[in-house]
């Protein structure tokens, strides 16, 4: 037996007899059924040269799929104008399509499902990314200060009234082309900051149209997405990825509870797979801070399954589920360093430590499929 092959066995391995943690209970996520409720979180790997998705992504993904296990996919540009980093993967031309299939091909392979996020990030761009040269587009035109020079992040672009239409019908595009991929669904990007975010965070969004003002208003353009991509690959394909409290790239909220509420009632309205929401502790991407503030109110509010997020460890992860507060529970860098996180939580073993330093770089295996599984499962 290969090297590979004894990796994959392990990382599919249940022991018997084992009382299984609450983690490791099954979940029917609408027509899904997961086998378990750790849920692989998107995590920018910038290894996808020239914004197409490369074949050592198919590793990458396969080694942290399980049998029943649900994967949502590194953030995926939908149009030439939505790519803020260099190297993160797209979604809208045929050749992007076509590089996915075979990834999607390997997590298929064993048994996982696999969801596509749909990603715009704004004016967390710069003209070097942009087609022609041109700034960034954004629900405003004041560049971002709190993270960056305006060297990094130059004054991005408004969006006129007339142009939101073609922003939301890239987003129904970019919706089709990752089901013709093969993907099982798409998670819309609407946290962290992005374009979506910008439109619904009061610090930012200053328009007086009818996108900009009021709550309501705020969340107009993303709940527009939303109905066309839902239109377009059915509600029951489609998740929504929101960070209310979060001020990543400059971008908070003054009524963050509201805010989050608002947009898991009209979510469900529209009847889509689940909401995934990142914690309240979580205002900086690595780093928790306490907080009396609960997701709670949001999880009522939300009709479908809800997905956490936010540095949570193992004994974290079973408290929200035993508790009711989550359906399911997103890692990102425990996943990254654990490929085989399922198991390990199973065992209670000792986790791989994450190398920061190797989160960005763009080589196809150190930090990316370099991890090691556990010797002979234990």
């Amino acid at each position: 037996m290969t090297n590979t092959m004894i990796e994959e066995d392990q990382n599919q391995k249940v022991i018997e007899g084992r009382e299984a943690i609450p983690l490791l209970t099954p979940f029917n996520m609408g027509k899904f059924n997961l086998s378990h409720r750790i849920v692989l979180a998107p995590l920018t790997r910038t290894r996808s040269y020239n914004f197409v998705a490369q074949p050592h992504a198919a590793i990458y993904y396969s080694q942290r799929t399980t049998k029943g296990g649900f994967l949502i996919g590194e953030a995926s540009g939908v149009s030439n104008t939505a790519q803020g980093y260099p190297n993160t993967p797209g979604i809208w031309t045929r050749e992007q399509v076509e590089a996915w299939k075979p990834i999607v091909k390997a997590v298929h392979e064993k048994g996982g499902i696999f969801f596509c996020q749909l990603w715009h990030a704004g004016r967390v761009s710069n003209y070097v990314y942009q087609p022609d040269g041109q700034a960034p587009i954004s629900s405003t035109d004041k560049a971002i200060h709190k993270e960056g020079s305006s060297t990094k992040y130059p004054a991005p672009r408004r969006l006129t009234t007339d142009e939101i239409p073609n922003v939301v019908n890239d987003f129904r595009i970019a919706a089709k082309n990752a089901i013709e991929a093969g993907f099982d669904g798409v998670e819309i990007h609407g946290a962290n900051g992005y374009l979506l975010d910008q439109f619904l965070k009061d610090k930012v969004n200053d328009r007086d149209d009818e996108y900009g003002g009021s709550l309501e208003n705020r969340c107009r353009f993303p709940l527009t997405v939303v109905q066309a991509v839902a239109d377009e690959v059915g509600a029951d394909k489609v998740g929504v990825r929101i960070s209310p409290f979060a001020d990543y790239c400059d971008c908070g909220d003054s009524n963050p509870q509201a805010l989050g509420i608002y947009m898991a009632r009209a979510l469900s309205q529209f009847g889509i797979l689940y909401c995934h929401v990142i914690e309240p502790r979580m205002l900086t991407m690595f780093d928790k801070h306490d907080t009396d503030l609960s997701l709670l109110p949001i999880r009522k509010a939300f009709n479908g399954t809800f997905i956490v997020a936010g540095g949570y460890n193992r004994s974290e992860g079973n408290k929200a589920i035993a508790n009711g507060g989550a359906d399911l529970v997103a890692y990102g860098r425990l996943f990254l360093a654990n490929p085989d996180l399922p198991r390990r939580f199973e065992l209670d073993s000792e986790l791989n430590k994450a190398d920061r330093s190797t989160f960005y770089t763009n080589d196809p295996v150190v930090g990316y499929t370099d991890y090691p599984f556990l010797e002979n499962g234990c």
